[in-house]
């Protein structure tokens, strides 16, 4: 039987001296309480990469290894990421029931959800979360300022004229990144952006409570993300952890002046598995609240993933299969939203989905 719903209210559950047993998760997937060890990844200076086209070293190995990296000298000003700070404590310090007027939906990927108790009922992520879309299509040049106004009311303009410049400077961030991820693939600089112009990417808030048990759950459980790359960026309490291969956890130090870069399932597939989805994981403190901002870059909904024909190339001249079949960016979006709950085996999970012939009819049911 499955256990009785709970109402995440980050403010009354930051309190409690036990958590409820829903945000529990298993030994074997809780962080150590005495934290884990530092990872080492190469940092690119991005405004010298673009002026000079050298690519740091370290940086295809990252890749290729963890899938993970950070940028420095992005164009992104300190007071427009204050700003965007500042709005999502005013965001989170709201009631609940006022957050809830943003509340996210089955089987959308946008709005507000406070650890996703309407989707899972175990092994919950002790946080809340507010996303939305911040599309880069002909006609949508103000739609996150739209968005604020028509969910949350006209209060909120400023609020969503913040995220509109925040999402405006990421997109631009986004797409220079992956003239660095070509670059890393020996490919032209340019022969990815055009992948992804026009596309339907996603900004997210995040909000992780204090927790008085934080040694029994996690902020966010172990997954790769399932869509292209995400961009970053942490507060100075910190949390990330990433892990790479049958290693152990390791955290990424936040860095004010730094964006990390996590290589998503749609983007491995995009390089025919050259690149690697990055397994990652968030905790939680018992010594305050965290937030970040993430910034998903996603190509059109119905946009083919397929690797560019001179990754094709090589694989046909070295002997090597396809490693991904083509799917569209709108199948795997609905299959992570209305299917599956993504975790460290998304994109297996998928491939299988397809390969059982449930691409335009149901599938698995939602895990827990």
């Amino acid at each position: 039987m499955a256990a009785a719903a709970v109402v995440f209210d980050a403010e009354a559950l930051s309190r409690e001296e036990h958590i409820p047993a829903q945000f529990v998760w298993p030994t074997e997937e809780r962080a150590p309480a005495g934290g884990v060890e530092e990872v080492a990844i190469p940092v690119v200076d991005l405004g010298e990469f673009l002026r000079r086209g050298v690519l740091p070293r370290g940086v295809a190995e990252a890749c290729e290894r963890h899938g993970v990296f950070q940028v420095v000298n992005h164009g992104v000003g300190a007071a427009l990421l204050a700003e965007a700070y500042r709005c999502c404590d005013a965001f989170y310090a709201l009631p609940l029931a006022d957050k809830q007027r943003a509340q996210r939906r089955h089987g959308e990927n946008h709005g507000y959800a406070s650890s996703f108790t309407g989707r899972f009922h175990c092994c919950l992520p002790w946080k809340e979360t507010l996303s939305f879309n911040c599309p880069a299509g002909a006609g949508t040049a103000r739609a996150v300022v739209g968005y604020f106004v028509d969910v949350l009311g006209e209060d909120y303009r400023h609020m969503g004229e913040v995220y509109q410049e925040y999402c405006d400077a990421m997109t631009r961030l986004a797409l220079d990144v992956t003239e660095v991820l070509a670059a890393a693939l020996g490919l032209d600089r340019g022969a990815l952006r055009g992948f992804f112009e026009g596309g339907d990417s996603v900004m997210r808030l995040n909000h992780y409570p204090a927790c008085r048990q934080p040694h029994l759950t996690l902020g966010t459980g172990p997954h790769r993300d399932p869509t292209s790359l995400t961009l970053l960026h942490q507060d100075d309490v910190g949390g990330l952890q990433v892990r790479a291969g049958g290693g152990p956890w390791r955290a990424v130090r936040p860095r004010a002046d730094a964006f990390v870069v996590n290589i998503g399932d749609t983007f491995a597939a995009l390089t025919d598995g050259r690149h690697t989805s990055c397994l990652h994981r968030a905790v939680v403190t018992g010594g305050g609240s965290r937030r970040s901002l993430a910034f998903f870059l996603n190509p059109p909904l119905d946009r083919v993933v397929r690797p560019p024909g001179a990754l094709l190339q090589e694989n046909k001249q070295a002997g090597r299969p396809r490693a991904f079949p083509d799917f569209t960016w709108r199948e795997f979006l609905e299959f992570t939203q209305k299917h599956y709950r993504s975790d460290a085996g998304t994109m297996d999970a998928f491939v299988s989905w397809i390969a059982g012939g449930r691409r335009h009819h149901g599938g698995q049911e939602e895990g827990n």
